[in-house]
């Protein structure tokens, strides 16, 4: 069973079903080490092939992966997709980071009233927590 860090809905993920050219734009709803779980208005078969891009960052995260299984929640699906060893596994991190850095700063807004600059966000993120980031 696959541990997932729990971030923030409004992080929009696009994906591509390449035997279909279904494509659209979802809430990503958790990311973790070895794939991510987004919400999807439709089913997606176990076994299809994926294109996401996660638009945070420059360039954005870019990556092949595979459904691994896809569930009703609620009127919309979640769908599990995991992702290779290797290259995609190091961005997928570093995708984490960069968005615990963004609710990072949408908390600080939200709680302390300060608008940090997304360099800013990292640095005070990075000072605070890089340590604990899990490997």
């Amino acid at each position: 069973m696959r541990q997932y860090i729990r971030h923030p809905a409004r992080i929009p993920i696009d994906y591509v079903v390449d035997a279909e050219g279904v494509r659209d734009r979802e809430p990503l709803a958790d990311i973790g080490r070895g794939g991510l779980c987004f919400l999807s208005r439709e089913a997606l078969p176990a076994g299809a092939c994926l294109h996401i891009s996660i638009p945070v960052g420059e360039p954005a995260f870019e990556a092949e992966g595979v459904v691994r299984w896809c569930r009703a929640a609620g009127g919309r699906y979640e769908v599990g997709v995991a992702f290779g060893e290797g290259d995609e596994a190091y961005r997928l991190r570093m995708v984490e980071q960069v968005c615990h850095i963004e609710a990072y700063r949408e908390r600080v807004r939200t709680e302390e009233g300060r608008v940090l600059t997304c360099e800013e966000a990292a640095s005070e993120w990075i000072g605070k927590n890089a340590a604990a980031f899990p490997d």
